[in-house]
């Protein structure tokens, strides 16, 4: 049975709603002990200053005081129990949408998933602040109404119809800024994600003068999320002032009310400054609300979204574990392209691979080779056919431990904010030796020596302290971390000069020897001197397959053809048969492959 994380969101929200209960309870008496303050001032006023009584003044106040006291404390109490059921709801959802956030933004990046764990701040600021306490107050509004009407009906009438106005200017700012808010944060978001792609090509933009056409494209956002903003804001406010200005007049409408009930004499004067507090008590959770009302509009979208996202976000089950797999790689009938898009990349390719033999992939730019690298490694799912290893399909491997048993260096190399050291080992806990292997093999041991910290140094985010090989070369190391039986290589050397690639092929053919089955997609033809297998991918189908002298022969013998009837190339010395095969390919092959 697939579980989704929205079930665990909601099983996470009811695990709280004992708290909300209890936090519901801890409100009904700070809301009872609210009554301290008109009840002192009654009788204040109709038996102190009647009697001139100082000690039943001194037992009042004490009293009062005491019941102000526990009130106080009971507040607190309230506060720091939601201050921590926020952060037991971030306990219990935070991985879980980490997790979710990190599977959506393999199969749509750029999508700005990321916005979901601002979402969750969102939410858990509204259910740990003044937002949640307002509404979680608001039910006993009629409690102090009927307290008003026990003093008169009159004075009643006057605290509910006062009510009953700021609730429809709550409803109304509601109904009136819910468009504007709603489109506010999408557009919001929206150029926050530009922001943030473009912040990662800074070096382009920098270089090639970008900046105002970005910053340009960047304004044009930002001044329709102002725009929404401030219509928002204008009807917000518009509601605030209206409600202030009412909430005034009531105070002035209760008192007159009651100075006149008082000159009757049908009630005293204490009477009246208590109607007068128990109506500002009665109204203070309703105007809280339409003061937190655009916080619970923003927490209300976030929840939303989040629930969007983690209902379509799939955890597999719990996979029994595999034994460790011999490297035997097989792709049947696989098609595949980029998730969530109709196009398809890969249309029908099937071949196999056995340990200890390296398999070389070319072809043309746009052939599908950087697609067939994410599906061979399960980031990508085949939209049809499979990939197993080891006759186990890859969607019945646990993904973590598949990836213990895999090494993958992509096209893009991303290193993350850490050591070298960290890097290498894929932020699990740290084997030394392990490290240090991982790096001699991919022959940057030394290379790593020479930084500032050696394996401890910071490379900063992105690998930023690092050039575009030395990048390339930790990511190797990284790729062969833990011995690994299957690795995939996606243009490992497209930033290595001579002596990185050296180390590279020597990388490679130490994994041939250790019986290690490696896929290498390259576009440079000297790379394939070190594979056994060639495979041709070409609009996205499997164009040749074969041993890599048979390939590159079929390779080379257009070249023949179209040089037919030239000069011959002077002679060049040095390399052997099957160097010279490869850079005869980098000549002649060199269109085919893009």
């Amino acid at each position: 049975m697939k579980r989704t994380f929205q079930s665990e969101l909601d099983r996470a929200l009811r695990a709280c709603r004992g708290v909300f209960m209890s936090i519901f309870f801890f409100s009904f008496f700070i809301n009872l002990l609210m009554f301290v303050a008109p009840l002192y001032m009654l009788q204040v006023y109709d038996r102190v200053l009647a009697s001139r009584s100082e000690p039943t003044l001194i037992a009042l106040t004490v009293l009062a005081g005491a019941m102000l006291l526990v009130m106080g404390v009971l507040d607190a109490i309230r506060a720091r129990i939601l201050v921590r059921t926020g952060a037991r709801l971030d306990n219990e959802v935070g991985g879980s949408l980490f997790s979710a956030v990190f599977r959506r933004s393999v199969v749509a990046p750029g999508g700005g998933q990321a916005q979901a764990l601002r979402d969750l701040d969102s939410v858990r600021e509204f259910l740990t602040g003044q937002g949640l306490l307002a509404f979680i107050d608001a039910p006993w509004v009629p409690l102090f109404l009927a307290a008003v009407y026990l003093l008169h009906p009159y004075l009643g009438v006057v605290a509910t119809g006062g009510a009953v106005i700021i609730f429809l200017l709550a409803l109304t700012n509601a109904v009136w800024s819910r468009k504007p808010l709603r489109e506010a944060n999408t557009a919001s978001i929206n150029a926050n994600n530009y922001v943030t792609t473009s912040v990662r090509n800074a070096e382009a933009m920098e270089a090639m003068g970008m900046m105002p056409g970005i910053l340009r494209r960047w304004s044009d956002r930002h001044r329709t999320v102002l725009a929404l903003q401030a219509q928002a804001s204008d009807r917000a406010g518009v509601i605030m002032s209206a409600s202030k200005s009412i909430r005034m007049f009531l105070q002035i409408a209760i008192l007159g009310t009651g100075a006149y009930l008082a000159i009757r004499q049908i009630v005293s004067p204490g009477t009246m400054i208590a109607a007068s507090i128990l109506m500002g008590r009665a109204l203070a959770p309703v105007e809280q609300s339409v003061a937190q009302w655009r916080n619970l509009t923003n927490a209300r979208a976030a929840y939303g979204r989040l629930r969007e996202l983690l209902a379509t976000t799939q955890v597999s089950d719990e996979r029994m574990a595999l034994p460790a797999p011999e490297g035997h790689l097989t792709a049947e009938r696989v098609i595949a392209g980029p998730p969530e898009s109709k196009m398809v990349v890969l249309k029908g390719v099937s071949f196999a691979v056995s340990p200890g033999e390296v398999l070389g992939v070319i072809g043309p730019s746009a052939a599908g080779k950087s697609t067939l690298a994410r599906v061979l490694v399960g980031v990508w799912p085949p939209l049809q056919g499979d990939v197993r290893l080891d006759g186990a399909s890859l969607a019945h491997w646990d993904k973590i431990a598949l990836g213990q048993h895999m090494g993958y260096v992509p096209q893009d190399v991303e290193l993350f904010e850490g050591t070298v050291a960290e890097n290498i080992a894929r932020f699990s806990d740290i084997d030394p030796e392990a490290v240090v292997v991982a790096a001699q093999r991919a022959g940057v041991h030394d290379m790593i020596l020479t930084l500032p910290e050696g394996y401890d140094t910071q490379i900063g985010a992105g690998g930023a302290v690092l050039s575009g090989g030395q990048r390339q070369r930790v990511a190797l190391a990284r790729a062969m971390y833990g011995e690994p039986q299957l690795i995939v290589l996606d243009e490992p050397n497209a930033n290595l000069d001579s002596d990185g690639e050296t180390a590279l092929m020597h990388a490679i053919r130490g994994l041939k020897d250790a019986g290690k089955t490696v896929i290498v997609i390259t576009h440079r033809p000297t790379l394939l001197n070190a594979v056994d297998t060639i495979l041709i991918l070409k609009a996205g189908v499997v164009d040749a397959i074969g041993p890599r002298q048979e390939i590159l022969a079929k390779v080379m013998q257009p070249r023949a053809v179209r040089d037919e009837g030239r000069p011959p190339p002077r002679a060049v010395s040095g390399g052997d048969g099957a160097s010279g095969g490869a850079s005869g390919m980098g000549g002649g092959a060199g269109g085919r492959m893009g």
